[in-house]
């Protein structure tokens, strides 16, 4: 983090404070604290620094009531606050954001992400990140070491630790290892399925903390037909098909229908709409801040000269994925290949980079890519990408994402 800034600490306990100041420290950032939270007010109110961090159970002011006062001051209207607690309930985390509170991290603090953590809340900022990109089956091997080989799973992280899973191909595993290896215990998270193919529910069931007492998950997608998310999602664990059935989740599990609409999911607004893919397929656009991050995978873009081209079609997406930040999207062929692949339900690189540059997108980020691919024939189509928006004089820019990359939103 470029920015250097200033914190303000307070907790009764001396011990905290060393440890926050000194991860604080060696990120270049100046740090002030108090023990004593009365004190701490009158000094917070001259100092104005960028954040404060502060404990809940405190003598005297205890830390609700500090960030209810500290929000009453007009002169610290652009001071993050964020708690740093041993209470674990979401009780008090809650009440914590009812008081004026931007953030709510759990002692014992982890030195590994606390740092990552706080300026998460600091920069208000979404934390986008990708654990499998393939399409249609996993492909491990030599050809496959730089993009990774699995398939579907992206994640989103906000400021209060909202934690949003898109798909559930076999890069959930890659999450749920990091999720473990990070301790997470007692979260609530959101799991969107675009639509019920292999690759991208198949990896559900190993995914650790659905197993684990006290996680929450609520788990989105669309209906087909008289098939609910809740049937299409159990059906693969019935004990034909997988040993482990969902009734050996431990955490509490809730499951949600969704049709081309907008709803507000833990304080969130999310969009859908249905896409050119066999069956019923969601396309999520997320809005947070002013700005949108959009999940459309898969998804089938004809060609203009196409009998199958529908430009109502076109038009709709083009306006659901308009002034993204992030346009995450299928582009599993090239123009070559999709030749033969007409009405296969994914999208060839010429007319991705069309709708990416049409709908005004900041960023493109290349997506399901064809198992046939090795990492040099996504390279390849990187490539194309680029110079197909260089020819448009476009403003959009282009990525291709491997296992592992992040980008701050």
């Amino acid at each position: 983090m470029a920015k250097k800034l200033r914190f303000y600490i307070v907790d009764d306990d001396p011990d905290s404070i060393e440890i926050m100041t000194e991860l604080l420290k060696a990120e270049g950032h100046s740090v002030d604290s108090n023990t004593d939270s009365a004190k701490a007010i009158s000094e917070i109110a001259e100092l104005k620094p960028d954040c404060v961090l502060t404990d809940i159970m405190m003598p005297g002011i205890d830390g609700l009531e500090l960030c209810k006062r500290l929000r009453k001051d007009p002169g610290l209207e652009a001071t993050k606050i964020l708690v740093i607690s041993g209470k674990s309930y979401e009780f008090d985390k809650n009440r914590s954001f009812e008081f004026g509170a931007d953030g709510f991290i759990v002692k014992p603090l982890n030195v590994q992400t606390f740092a990552d953590r706080v300026y998460r809340v600091t920069e208000d900022r979404m934390d986008v990140a990708f654990w499998g990109v393939r399409g249609t089956l996993p492909v491990p091997g030599e050809g496959s070491v730089r993009y990774g080989g699995n398939t579907s799973c992206v994640t989103i992280e906000f400021p209060r630790d909202q934690l949003f899973i898109f798909d559930a191909g076999s890069g959930i595993k890659k999450l749920s290892d990091h999720l473990l290896a990070q301790k997470r215990r007692r979260f609530h998270a959101s799991i969107f399925i675009s639509h019920p193919h292999w690759d991208h529910i198949n990896a559900l069931p190993f995914f650790g903390p659905l197993y684990m007492q006290g996680n929450v998950f609520d788990i989105y997608g669309s209906s087909h037909g008289d098939l609910s998310t809740q049937q299409l999602i159990s059906a693969q664990m019935d004990g034909v098909y997988f040993p482990i059935t969902i009734h050996e989740f431990a955490s509490s599990v809730s499951f949600h229908d969704l049709k081309e609409e907008t709803v507000e999911i833990d304080g969130i607004e999310v969009s859908t709409m249905l896409l050119s893919h066999p069956g019923y397929c969601l396309g999520y656009r997320v809005e947070y801040g002013g700005r949108a991050v959009c999940y459309v995978t898969d998804n089938e873009l004809f060609n203009a000269d196409s009998d199958f081209f529908d430009p109502s079609y076109v038009k709709k997406l083009t306006r659901f994925v308009e002034g993204a930040e992030v346009l995450i999207t299928d582009c599993t062929y090239t123009d070559e290949e999709y030749a033969s692949k007409e009405g296969w339900g994914h999208s060839p690189i010429g007319r991705v980079v069309e709708l990416a540059h049409e709908a005004k997108v900041k960023t493109l980020y290349l997506f399901h890519h064809d198992p046939d691919q090795s990492d040099d024939d996504i390279d390849a189509k990187l490539e194309t990408a680029r110079k197909l928006l260089e020819e448009k004089g476009s403003d959009t820019k282009v990525i291709a994402p491997g296992e592992g990359y992040m980008v701050k939103v």
